[in-house]
């Protein structure tokens, strides 16, 4: 059995003492020795059983059940060489300011984040490793009844044969599929118009008031007998109104909900006048002057390229490398120039910003000696 194959064999309780068991023997998940029970081991002037013997063996030839697993590749477990280091480190029982000498970078708060994040990665791994428990488990019982227990619909018929019933219907309406027009729904049965008039809803958004007008323009293209489609709407509770019909909203927002519609409103507006801003930044190494030029549609994420170079996560591994080598306290992150966003009309944002980090690419080239981005990432000028 390959190691691999032991790897993926074994519970969380195999991988922390190091072996599995099985009737007859003991295997070491760190190299796949074999021992087998009801044999006695000699180990200098010692006889161990094969249970103390194949735990001497793991603290002899392998260190300790941590060191190996921490030495596997990411692929095994997905942490970053400074992840790994760290956690050897935490695992030696080292303090913050050894791990700080011991690195030779970075500072205090790095380190403690760090902690933080793993504690974090920890506490997601724990709740994946439930779920996909809870997986097997329903598999292995068969999983056959549903979420619903088996319980049937008051049609007679399973919830599944019942969906696939009211797709079959819908599908007659909606020939062209759920964002077409609808045909033959005035002469529908009372039961098939409430059926549309649900997919209908999902037109309209949530939280947002439409005159008269704006809900007729989104029906008119539906149906042909759009004032009947609306009726219904309100009739069946899919749409409310004002007694004046000088509003209507979404069913599913109640009278509450939109005593707050004026007031997101208002934020949206906010929003929509707060510019955001983006462009080309550098991340410049104060050390020695060598940069790295990067594109953001919005200066406000830059901490996150910050925190991926904290995790040892950033996708220019020069850069990282360098990040590593000299510490977080050595680097500064500089805007140098602002996307220009026209007022009115088409704009391919993704295309602006690459030809505004070509420009800057060619002015301050950022290669070798001079920074960290590669010359692969200099195009051709285009005539």
């Amino acid at each position: 059995m390959s190691p691999e194959a032991l790897l993926n064999a074994a519970t969380l309780a195999d991988l922390k003492r190091g072996y599995l068991e099985s009737t007859d023997a003991y295997t070491c998940l760190c190299c796949g020795e074999r021992v087998e029970k009801g044999v006695v081991y000699p180990v200098g002037d010692r006889l161990l059983e094969a249970g103390r013997y194949i735990q001497q063996h793991i603290a002899e030839a392998h260190g300790s059940v941590f060191a190996h697993l921490v030495a596997l590749d990411k692929q095994a477990h997905g942490l970053s060489d400074l992840q790994r280091r760290l956690l050897t480190f935490f695992y030696e029982g080292k303090s913050d300011e050894e791990i700080k000498a011991l690195l030779g970078a970075g500072s205090l708060s790095t380190i403690r984040n760090h902690r933080f994040i793993l504690r974090e990665k920890e506490r997601q791994a724990r709740i994946f490793l439930a779920i996909m428990e809870l997986l097997h488990e329903r598999q292995s019982t068969g999983g056959a009844t549903g979420a619903h227990g088996g319980k049937r619909s008051r049609s007679g018929k399973a919830p599944a044969d019942q969906r696939a019933a009211d797709d079959a219907i819908l599908a007659r309406y909606f020939p062209y599929g759920p964002e077409g027009p609808v045909q033959h729904f005035s002469t529908a049965p009372l039961k098939h118009k409430r059926m549309i008039a649900a997919v209908v809803a999902q037109r309209f958004t949530p939280g947002r008031t439409y005159s008269e007008r704006e809900v007729n323009a989104v029906l008119e293209p539906i149906v042909e007998d759009y004032v009947l489609l609306r009726r219904c709407l309100v009739e069946f509770g899919y749409l409310k109104r004002l007694p004046d019909g000088s509003q209507y909203w979404r069913g599913d927002v109640d009278e509450e909900g939109m005593k707050q519609v004026d007031r997101r409103k208002e934020l949206k507006r906010l929003a929509r006048e707060a510019k955001t801003e983006g462009g080309v930044y550098q991340v410049r190494n104060t050390r020695n002057g060598m940069v790295w030029i990067g594109v953001t549609p919005n200066f406000r994420t830059l901490n996150g390229q910050r925190f991926q170079l904290e995790m040892g996560s950033h996708r220019s591994r020069e850069l990282q490398q360098a990040w590593n080598e000299y510490g977080p306290d050595a680097f500064v992150f500089e805007p140098l120039e602002a996307l220009e966003v026209p007022e009115t009309g088409p704009f391919d944002r993704d295309a602006a910003l690459r030809k505004l980090k070509q420009k800057w690419l060619r002015k301050l080239q950022p290669f070798g000696s001079r920074g960290y981005n590669l010359p692969s990432e200099l195009e051709e000028e285009t005539p």
